[in-house]
């Protein structure tokens, strides 16, 4: 255990597994109280458990950001518990992927309402009391997406442009109040969801070759790496970070043809 977050009471979205809980756990270690919101029930309460056993400090709840009354209580319910949030982790979202003529309204409300709506529900649940004290940070979790565009992607990159419009909206509208806010964009990252991805073709092993290629390390990134440096944005060892993006993706955005 360490103290770099020592004092950090930081609520974590999509927590109960991937990126969410590696993150969970590299801030537990470093001696932060956390609020764990996540849609599956039963996947959180393990996690919880776990974190729980290991001398973390945990409050939890089974929530949708997309409902602004349940991410409400869950902060007010983690006030009671482990204290007001003065950090918080956007990182729960959904891909929706598809060209953009064969995209239907129902993709579209979804991807948005869960990747910007859903975010702003959990950004304004948190700020007041982050205004009260004078401090705060917000870390939204983008992805690459959110600056770079890969056809057949639509609308997921909209959504995620506009997180990192909000990032900078909000980081310079509260920065006065000792607030920052900040985004982390990751490329491919090895959770459940890009191994679901190599699952869906009729040769995983070609698909995932396939994407290891596109990267100049000639790998991706585990939740882990993507923790470690969420953890620092999170820290007070960035003080003048703010209203920016950290990208983490091993150089895939900067080449301008994949080798």
């Amino acid at each position: 255990m360490g103290n770099r977050l020592e004092g950090k009471r930081i609520m974590i979205t999509g927590a109960a597994q991937g990126i969410g809980l590696a993150m969970a756990k590299a801030f537990a270690g470093e001696g932060a109280a956390l609020l764990l919101i996540d849609l599956d029930g039963a996947l959180l309460s393990q996690a919880a458990q776990r974190l729980k056993a290991a001398g973390a400090s945990v409050s939890q709840a089974t929530a949708d950001i997309t409902d602004a009354e349940a991410i409400a209580e869950a902060v007010s319910q983690a006030g009671r518990e482990i204290g007001q949030i003065n950090a918080l982790v956007n990182n729960a979202g959904v891909n929706v992927f598809a060209e953009p003529l064969a995209s239907t309204d129902a993709d579209w409300a979804r991807c948005f309402d869960v990747n910007l709506k859903g975010a702003w529900n959990c950004c304004r649940a948190v700020l007041p009391g982050m205004i009260t004290e004078g401090s705060g940070v917000i870390l939204n979790i983008a992805s690459t997406h959110a600056f770079t565009i890969i056809q057949h992607s639509f609308p997921y990159p909209l959504a995620k442009h506009a997180l990192l419009g909000m990032t900078k909206s909000l980081g310079l509208e509260y920065a006065n109040r000792g607030i920052r806010v900040n985004a982390l964009a990751p490329g491919y990252v090895a959770t459940q969801k890009v191994i679901d991805y190599w699952n869906g073709f009729a040769d995983p092993d070609a698909a995932r070759a396939e994407t290891m290629k596109l990267h100049p390390g000639g790998r991706i990134a585990s939740p882990k790496e993507i923790a470690m440096a969420a953890l620092f944005m999170i820290s007070d060892e960035c003080p003048f970070m703010n209203a920016t993006c950290l990208t983490v993706d091993g150089g895939l955005s900067v080449q301008q043809h994949p080798v």
